[in-house]
């Protein structure tokens, strides 16, 4: 059995999703910023934890305390190495007890967005016999939690600012184009190989005292000038990826240039698909309207229940449970509302949802690709041709960090479309990729950083 916990103020509102944390058994824990004299007692949830732990239950804890809207980890709660410590303690005397500890790290490819990807990674599980006994050893506890964190933030993408993120994933981008059949877990490991790369050569860097090329210094000269090679690297990337946005367009649009009349001919043929689209997919968006509808409203109404860093916390819980509530209401209204022939529109009404689902973000899509080439004809052939030149000395100076620094495949096109099974996002051949567009778990993504907005997320203000 698992035993979920959550913070103390999500019990007692009265409400639907209140309701169901507390009838799924989950425990609250007070937090001293939630106190109005900052003390809390969580002795009692302490001890319904430890005895689930004493009959071989699993307990679901948030060692962050919190989701981030951050490019960083916070910093972990000791709690999860103190209730460890406790259950060891508790169970001594019997030789044959231990306590696995399995994390996981979660990472939101656009969190805020609409029909976004995430990445859920779960990590080999840590076994404790009897270490951390009473009384306790708080340097065990300190170093059990700082082990958490590590192998956390090894799954997931960590670091002191947006701007190395941003980087890293322009890096990844041109190391693995646009079109690599690769799942997002490789994308996600990639763009982290890449980050640790340039945030432990800017750290490197920032450590090494004035006079680094001296003998003596913390750095040989070689890794020196390795380092500072990487960290210009990454000012490149960001001055390349600036223009880019500026002119709001994507690397693949100057990794493949196009005469411009084929561009005026794709913009053309990419708009008319997306109207046809558009136009089919109505009848479903009509009856997705309620459930955004009351989508939106719940989801306002709550932001207004307190302060930010603690609402928005809980928004995809109030998305996921009035969307799913409405959702039924819409279904079962349509099927009553057409009873003489229900048996048809109990099929047809999903159905009909699903597509037009998939034929708005096709619609989508389409339409991003039409303005897209219409800004390309709008930044002129020769601004044009000085992109090119920058990206493709760019790409030398990735790819030689990829190969020969990072230890990445050299022919990443061909090494993740031969590697791999049936993940998410991979498709063998022309009939697996037709047929996964009628899948519920389809997501035939060329791009991992696409959205279902008209643009391509790729800036992320430092204060968010």
């Amino acid at each position: 059995m698992l035993r979920l916990t959550a913070k103390a103020t999500q019990f007692g509102r009265g409400t639907f999703t209140s309701w169901l944390i507390e009838s799924a058994g989950t425990v609250p824990l007070q937090r001293r910023k939630d106190s109005v004299n900052g003390e809390t007692d969580n002795s009692e949830v302490m001890k319904k934890l430890l005895e689930a732990l004493d009959i071989g239950d699993a307990v679901c804890l948030f060692p962050e305390g919190m989701s981030r809207y951050h490019p960083t980890i916070a910093p972990l709660k000791t709690g999860v190495a103190r209730i460890v410590s406790d259950a060891l303690s508790r169970n001594r005397d019997n030789p044959n007890f231990e306590v696995s500890v399995q994390t996981c790290s979660i990472t939101y490819m656009h969190r805020q967005h609409f029909r976004s990807d995430v990445l859920v990674t779960f990590h080999e599980p840590m076994k404790f016999s009897a270490k951390l006994l009473a009384p306790v050893d708080f340097s065990n506890i300190r170093e059990l939690t700082a082990r958490l964190h590590k192998q956390i933030s090894s799954g997931t993408l960590d670091a002191p600012s947006w701007r190395l993120i941003r980087d890293a994933k322009l890096a990844a981008r041109m190391y693995a184009p646009l079109g690599t059949e690769m799942t997002l877990g490789d994308y996600v490991r990639i763009v982290r190989t890449f980050l640790e790369a340039l945030k432990m050569a800017e750290s490197r860097i920032d450590q090494e005292p004035s006079g680094s090329g001296d003998e003596g210094s913390n750095l040989g000269e070689e890794a020196l000038a390795e380092d500072k090679k990487i960290v210009q690297l990454g000012a490149d990337l960001k001055a390349y990826q600036d223009k880019l946005s500026r002119y709001g367009l994507k690397d693949d649009r100057i990794r493949r240039p196009l005469h411009r009349r084929t561009m005026a001919y794709r913009a053309l043929v990419r708009l008319t698909w997306s109207i046809v689209l558009i136009t089919l997919s109505i009848p479903g968006l009509l009856l997705w309207m309620p459930i955004f509808i009351t989508t939106v409203i719940a989801v306002r109404e709550f932001k207004r229940t307190g302060p930010v860093w603690d609402t928005y916390d809980e928004i995809a819980q109030y998305k996921l449970t009035y969307g799913f509530i409405s959702g039924l209401c819409v279904y079962f209204g349509t099927v009553a509302l057409t009873f003489p022939v229900a048996p048809l529109t109990v099929v047809l009404v999903p159905l009909a949802m699903w597509m037009s689902l998939r034929w708005f973000e096709d619609a989508t899509a389409a339409f991003r690709a039409c303005t897209a080439l219409i800004r390309l004809l709008w930044v002129g052939p020769t601004e044009l041709r000085n992109m090119q030149e920058t990206r493709g000395e760019l790409y030398k100076r990735v790819m030689d960090l990829a190969v020969h620094t990072l230890g990445l495949p050299e022919a990443p096109e061909k090494h993740f479309g031969e590697t791999g099974g049936k993940e998410k996002g991979r498709v063998r051949g022309r009939w697996d990729r037709s047929a996964k567009y009628f899948s519920v778990r389809r997501r035939r993504k060329r791009d991992w950083n696409e959205t279902l907005r008209l643009y391509d997320k790729v800036d992320y203000p430092e204060d968010y």
